[in-house]
C-alpha cells in the first residue's frame, strides 16, 4: 500500500489513545472544554505544525479554521458544519478510494484527490499519505470558509488547482456583502468589542472584505465540480451539464437551488443577519446564502467525528474511534446495566470513566440530530428534482394473466443530470417496485436489493453465486466507467484504470485529443442519468402464473438514493461498519401505493 491512509480510521484499525497527536481530557475531567484549549497544541494563533504532521513548518496563524469564523457567523458554521463540504476530508469512503485509487495507478494520480477534498493541507504541504488524525484542524475542515473566501483570483477549469490566500485572520475576507458593513463595526470596535489585530482585545475579526462576483456565480463552483484526472477522463461533470442546461440559459445558478431557501428549487433566499458580533445582529434583513449546500449525499462518518462540533474536537479522533456509540456507551439505560452489573464491558482506558462517556454521548445525540435534520434536507431535494406519474396499466388485470404497466419518471431539474454527483459513476439512484397480492404477500418485486444491499445487477455477488435471480427488470440511472480489453469488447469497472491492456497502469496525459472525443482512449463512462428536464418510462410486466387469485392487489412504488454502492465499498476494501452506515441513510423518496383490482 501506499502511504498511510491506507490504514484509514473507520473502524477497526485503532491506533493506542496514547499516541493521539491531541491532548485529551483524563477520567473523569470534563471532556467538553473549549475550542481553543483543545485545539490549542494544533492550531493556535502563530503555531507550525506540530512534530510528525505534514507540512512541518507552515504557519497554521495564516489559515482561519470555520470554528474561528464560527464565533461571528454562527449560523452559517452550523450550516456547514453538517455539509458535504465540511464532510470532504472526514470522508472515510474518500479516504479508501483514493488509497485504492493511489494503488491502482501506481501512485500517478498524485494529489489529484487532496487538492479538492484537502485543499488547505495540501497547499501548506501536508503530504497526502498523512492520516487524517495528524493533520492540523483546518486541513480536517475540508472544503472551509477560507477555501472560497479566501480566494483572490478567478478560475475556470483547472481541476482543482486553486489558491487559497494566506493571511491571518485579520485579513480581509472575499465575497459579496458590502463592505461598509464591516466597515462600520470596525470603526465602532469598542462598542462591538472586537480586536482587528494582535494587539486589541476582544473577539477577532477580519478587517475588511473584498468583493469577488464570482463567488455568487456558477463558474466559482466549476474548479471542483468539473474536473477530469489526468488521462483526460472527467469524474466530475456537473458543468458540462450545466452549461448547455435550461437552467443557465433562464439566468439560474448553481447557488439558487443549492445555498436557496427550498432545496433544489430557484425560489429565492432566506434573509439573515451577516453576523451576530457581541451580542449585536450586524445587518439584519441581508440575503442569507444557506451554507449547508443541500444534495443528496450523506455521512457515513463516526457521530463524535461528523459533524463538526467544537465539543467534539476536544476528543481525539483515536479516542472517537474507540467509543462505541452503537452499543449505547453513555446512555442512561446502558450506564444503569454497566452499574448494576448487568453488563460486563471491558473499556478502552480512555472510556473506562462513566462521567466521559456520558458526555461523549451528549455531542454524540447532538450530532446524531444534525444528521437526522440532513436527511430530511436530503429528501426535499430529491422529492423536488423528480416528478413521477403511473402506474399506468395495460389492459384490464385478470388472474393468470400477466400484468404489464409502466411509471413516468421525470428529472424536474433544469440544471443538470439526475443523478450526478462525486466521482460520476458511484451515485446510485434505482426504481423498486412490488406488487402485494390480496393476502399481503409480495408476489413480485423489481428494484430489490441482495444480502449486502446491493441492487440485483451483474455486479451482485449474491447473482453471481446464484443466490438470488438477476433483476432483468430493473430500472436504475447510475453512470458506469467502461474499459476496453484487448479483443475490443468493453466490460464494467468501478474506477477508470483500464488493466486489460496494462497490467501495471500509470495514468499519464493521452496522446489524442480527449476534448473532442469526451474521454481518453480504453475508459469510457456510459451514461444512464436522465438530462435536466428528461423523463423515462419506466416499464414492467408481471408474470400471469404469480397473479394466482382475484380481489384488491397493490403497487407499491418508491425511489431509493445511496452514495455509494456496496460492491464498489468491498473493492475499496470498506469495513462491515462502513457498509451497514451506507445503507441504513438509503433514501427512499416519492414512495406511494395505489389498488389494483384482479378479476377471474
Amino acid at each position: 500500500m501506499i502511504g498511510g491512509v491506507a490504514a484509514c480510521f473507520f473502524f477497526l484499525a485503532f491506533v493506542e489513545p496514547g499516541s493521539a497527536q491531541q491532548s485529551t481530557p483524563a477520567a473523569g475531567e470534563p471532556i467538553a472544554k473549549s475550542y481553543e484549549e483543545a485545539a490549542g497544541s494544533e492550531q493556535a494563533p502563530g503555531a507550525a505544525l506540530p512534530p510528525g504532521h505534514g507540512g512541518a513548518g507552515a504557519d497554521l496563524s495564516l489559515y482561519p479554521t470555520a470554528a474561528q469564523c464560527g464565533e461571528c457567523h454562527k449560523q452559517i458554521y452550523e450550516e456547514w458544519s453538517s455539509s458535504q463540504h465540511a464532510y470532504a476530508s472526514i470522508s472515510p469512503m474518500f479516504h479508501k478510494f483514493e488509497q485504492k485509487f493511489q494503488e491502482l495507478t501506481k501512485g500517478t494520480v498524485g494529489t489529484f484527490c487532496v487538492r479538492c477534498h484537502q485543499q488547505v493541507g495540501t497547499q501548506m504541504g501536508e503530504s497526502r499519505e498523512t492520516p487524517l488524525w495528524k493533520r492540523s484542524q483546518i486541513s480536517r475542515e475540508g472544503v472551509t470558509c477560507i477555501t472560497c473566501h479566501r480566494v483572490k483570483e478567478q478560475y475556470g477549469k483547472v481541476n482543482g488547482e486553486r489558491r487559497v490566500e494566506p493571511g491571518k485572520i485579520f485579513e480581509p475576507v472575499y465575497g459579496s456583502g458590502e463592505k461598509s458593513v464591516i466597515q462600520d463595526v470596525i470603526k465602532n470596535k469598542e462598542t462591538y468589542t472586537v480586536a482587528t489585530s494582535e494587539k486589541d482585545r476582544g473577539n477577532q475579526i477580519h478587517a475588511g472584505m473584498i468583493t469577488n462576483d464570482q463567488i455568487t456565480k456558477s463558474e466559482f463552483c466549476v474548479s471542483c465540480h468539473q474536473v477530469a484526472v489526468n488521462l483526460g477522463i472527467k469524474l466530475e461533470v456537473v458543468w458540462d451539464q450545466y452549461r448547455d442546461s435550461p437552467a443557465r440559459k433562464a439566468g439560474v445558478s448553481c447557488q439558487d437551488c443549492h445555498m436557496g431557501k427550498v432545496p433544489g428549487k430557484p425560489k429565492g433566499y432566506d434573509t439573515a443577519p451577516t453576523a451576530i458580533v457581541g451580542g449585536k445582529e450586524i445587518n439584519p434583513g441581508r440575503r442569507h446564502a444557506n451554507h449547508s449546500f443541500i444534495g443528496p449525499g450523506y455521512s457515513i462518518a463516526h457521530p463524535g467525528i461528523f459533524p463538526h462540533s467544537k465539543k467534539g474536537m476536544a476528543i481525539s479522533i483515536e479516542d472517537w474511534l474507540l467509543f462505541d456509540w452503537r452499543a449505547g456507551w453513555g446512555t442512561i439505560d446502558f450506564e444503569d446495566k454497566v452499574a448494576a452489573g448487568k453488563i460486563k464491558v471491558k473499556f478502552p482506558k480512555r472510556w473506562a470513566d462513566a462521567l466521559d462517556r456520558e458526555d461523549a454521548r451528549t455531542i454524540i445525540d447532538e450530532n446524531l440530530k444534525k444528521l437526522d435534520e440532513r436527511d430530511r434536507l436530503r429528501h426535499e431535494v430529491l422529492e423536488n428534482g423528480t416528478h413521477v406519474d403511473g402506474p399506468f396499466i395495460t389492459g384490464k388485470p385478470k388472474v393468470g394473466s400477466d400484468l404489464a404497466f409502466s411509471y413516468r419518471v421525470k428529472n424536474t431539474n433544469s440544471g443538470h443530470n439526475l443523478p450526478s454527483g462525486s466521482l460520476g459513476a458511484q451515485p446510485q439512484l434505482w426504481v423498486n417496485v412490488a406488487l402485494v397480492d390480496p393476502d399481503g404477500q409480495n408476489v413480485w418485486e423489481s428494484g430489490y436489493v441482495d444480502s449486502n444491499g446491493d441492487i440485483a445487477d451483474l455486479h451482485s455477488l449474491d447473482v453471481a453465486a446464484g443466490r438470488i435471480a438477476t433483476d432483468q427488470q430493473l430500472i436504475h440511472f447510475q453512470t458506469k466507467f467502461l474499459t476496453t480489453n484487448v479483443k475490443g469488447t468493453e466490460r464494467e469497472m468501478y474506477l477508470p484504470v483500464n488493466f486489460d491492456i496494462d497490467p501495471l497502469p500509470h495514468l499519464r496525459p493521452p496522446g489524442v485529443p480527449t476534448t473532442v472525443l469526451n474521454h481518453p482512449p480504453l475508459v469510457r463512462m456510459e451514461a444512464r442519468s436522465l438530462t435536466p428536464l428528461g423523463e423515462k418510462v419506466a416499464k414492467y410486466q408481471v408474470p400471469g402464473h404469480l397473479i394466482t387469485k382475484p380481489g384488491k392487489y397493490q403497487l407499491a412504488f418508491r425511489m431509493r438514493s445511496r452514495a455509494q454502492p456496496i460492491y464498489f465499498m468491498r473493492f475499496v476494501t470498506a469495513t462491515k461498519e462502513m457498509e451497514q452506515s451506507m445503507n441504513e441513510r438509503v433514501m427512499n423518496f416519492h414512495a406511494f401505493a395505489v389498488d389494483v383490482d384482479v378479476k377471474d
